[in-house]
């Protein structure tokens, strides 16, 4: 296998050095006539006659092949070279995020089956291992449903060619596969809650493996060691006895104080603690895993949004995670980086991750570079009972991957009515909104929750208005008192159901702006249009100016990063190109 692409590690908050990337080429093929299972292509005996760059789909020029048309059902295969570092070991296959379901086979034994395109999940392989001197053979199929609008999908079109507010689709591996050996007894995860107030850090451990009969750890001399630096000098830890799968412990942090905020975690000033965690059996090593944590708050007090205890104006930028070569995919570490510095050097604090689970890899840069993140799921377009099972099971594990990074500081379970879309008269689709609410609230209980961003909100903790009206006088006036934004009918819809009135929550404007300016190749639209350079910077600041200057509002998100496919109303190309010196814009942010 050659030409290894995306070859950084892909689970940077839970690292272990033992560990394998198997991106780079692989056997492909469609079966549009879904003959695969008939004539048992999973035994892997059955060479597949393309080549694509995984983990890039095939839809995508970098996968090497880019067909943009409709294969629900494609076929991989690859043989697996299994280091001698992980001979006696258990050996974890992962998939950062496969589109839409997945089965995995490895000598065609079936070792996994996953549905959701933006989660991940691995499978303990080591049972199917060939005898030595045997080749293995890992088989995937991934099954896509395109066209039907009741599957989660974000801004995959269901149609044949992008248009309007949807792109280019997404089938099968779009995230790093890899591989890692642990030993029979291993940390399996990690959930790290900071509290500044107390000045510590919760920490629950999860350990998996060698269980009995009755989910107890078979051994009574099992010990969690837990070492926290800062900058490489050592702050805490402690070392405690492990008798239950699920342990918990809280750790106060010595160099903590308010009155110099300590090191509290902001995008001004990105601290992070670094935290290496040792699982002993007496004084063996079984597992040794690296990962860092934030110190961070965010909350809503007084009707104020607050970051570390004090009022903090949010302004974000939309970006819709895609890429003229990639798609969804970035094409490198690089790219994901540079993402997170012309976001913050366009004079923006934050990014909402528009309809997408983005790639790990770009909350930690955010993390470590310094961005607020809105984590959003990507949605269906219409509403069903299996669209409810399929987005609620999605959703969980989208909470659940990424509850530990510090720049996620808000949960937006639905954008605009996707999925219930008759939310204002329908009591089925009210209560699956209200359910979201609270579920997400139930698994976290630190981030606020958005229940339906944009309009027709229900329970919900921020009071989130998409607007796009580009008249200076006319944002100036909506948003000169509370309850003119509140009363507002932008995009003639109600922004909250009938029932669930506002309730004194802080008031955003999380989507705006959109000013089309064609600055490259690509033709398209946008909200309202600029014909120059200096005819954009002058509708920039008409519309993030009365925003800023309001009172009212308390932050702001601007629609979009970069161009994408057909819409052409980025701050950016496409290709990252800035449509007007960097400097200028973020002095507009500024309010200059």
């Amino acid at each position: 296998m050659t030409n290894q692409q995306r070859a950084e590690y892909p689970r940077p908050q839970f690292v272990r050095d033992n560990w394998v990337n198997l991106n780079g080429e692989w056997e492909f093929t469609f079966d549009d006539d879904n003959v695969g299972s008939r004539e048992q292509w999973h035994l892997g005996n059955k060479p597949l006659a393309q080549r694509i760059q995984v983990p890039f789909a095939f839809q995508s020029s970098l996968s090497g092949i880019g067909d943009p048309g409709f294969h629900d059902i494609v076929w991989y295969r690859r043989e697996l070279e299994i280091p001698e570092s992980f001979v006696d070991q258990e050996i974890l296959l992962h998939f950062g995020a496969v589109d839409y379901e997945a089965s995995v086979w490895l000598n065609g034994i079936l070792v996994a089956k996953h549905e959701g395109g933006h989660t991940p999940f691995h499978a303990g392989i080591s049972a199917a291992l060939a005898p030595a001197g045997q080749p293995n053979i890992l088989v995937v199929k991934a099954v896509d449903y395109s066209k039907d609008v009741t599957l989660p999908r974000g801004k995959q079109y269901w149609k044949s060619d992008s248009a309007s507010i949807f792109y280019t689709r997404t089938t099968g591996i779009w995230q790093t596969v890899w591989m890692e050996a642990v030993s029979s007894v291993y940390l399996g995860k990690v959930k790290l809650t900071p509290d500044i107030d107390r000045k510590s850090i919760e920490i629950r451990s999860f350990i998996k493996g060698a269980l009995t009969s009755n989910g107890e750890l078979n051994s009574d001399s099992l010990k969690l060691k837990v070492e926290i630096t800062f900058e490489g000098q050592p702050i805490s830890g402690d070392v405690y006895s492990v008798r239950n799968p699920e342990e918990s412990r809280s750790i106060t942090l010595s160099d903590f104080n308010d009155h110099g905020h300590g090191h509290w975690w902001s995008p001004e000033q990105p601290n992070l603690y670094d935290v290496t965690f040792t699982l002993l059996d007496g004084g063996k090593v079984l597992d040794q895993v690296t990962s860092y944590f934030g110190m961070r708050k965010i909350s809503v007090e007084s009707g104020r949004l607050c970051l570390n205890n004090r009022p903090y104006f949010m302004k974000l930028v939309l970006d819709q995670g895609y890429f003229p070569d990639g798609n969804l995919t970035p094409p490198s570490d690089e790219a994901i980086r540079r993402d997170v510095e012309l976001t913050k050097e366009l004079g923006f604090n934050g990014a909402r991750k528009h309809q997408k689970l983005e790639d790990p890899r770009y909350l930690y840069w955010c993390d470590k570079l310094g961005l607020l993140v809105w984590g959003e799921a990507a949605n269906a377009y219409e509403y069903s009972e299996e669209y409810v099972r399929r987005f609620t099971q999605e959703w969980q594990e989208s909470i659940e991957r990424d509850y530990n990074h510090p720049s996620i500081v808000v949960w937006v379970p639905l954008n605009e009515s996707w999925g219930v879309p008759n939310i204002a008269a329908d009591k089925q689709q009210q209560q699956h909104a209200q359910a979201m609410y609270h579920l997400t609230k139930s698994l976290d209980g630190t981030r606020p929750v958005v229940s339906n961003d944009g309009w027709e909100l229900v329970t919900t903790d921020l009071f989130n208005i998409h607007d796009y009206e580009w008249r200076r006088e006319v944002l100036e006036q909506r948003y000169s008192s509370v309850e003119q934004a509140v009363s507002g009918l932008p995009g003639n819809r109600k922004l909250a159901v009938e029932g669930f009135p506002y309730a004194d929550q802080p008031i955003l404007i999380t989507e705006f702006g959109g000013v089309a300016y064609k600055k490259s190749d690509w033709d398209g639209w946008g909200y309202s249009g600029a014909e120059n350079d200096e005819d954009f910077a002058a509708r920039l600041r008409a519309v993030i100016q009365p925003l800023l200057l309001s009172g009212v509002v308390q932050g702001y998100c601007y629609t979009q990063l970069t161009d994408v496919e057909q819409e052409i109303n980025g701050l950016l190309t496409y290709d990252r190109v800035p449509k007007l010196p960097l400097e200028l814009i973020r002095a507009i942010n500024e309010g200059k």
